[in-house]
């Protein structure tokens, strides 16, 4: 698969949270943790699981930070 997008992150699933719809995928690129909201549909699309490797892709206008 080709993509435009630069912001490509590669990272092992560190934790699956899944909820009533949705589920938090939380992913460690490398000391950090990079955590995403993901329907539990694309998580089994995708067959996610603890340990699997994924590239993270960030699309710049949905970025969103937070401090403490």
């Amino acid at each position: 698969m080709k993509l435009s997008a630069r912001n490509q992150l590669k990272g092992t699933v560190i934790e699956i949270v899944e909820g009533a719809v949705n589920a938090k995928v939380t992913v460690d690129i490398g000391g950090q943790t990079l955590t995403s909201i993901v329907t539990i549909d694309a998580v089994r699309e995708l067959e996610l699981s603890v340990g699997c490797e994924v590239k993270s892709v960030i699309k710049s206008s949905s970025v969103m930070l937070m401090v403490d």
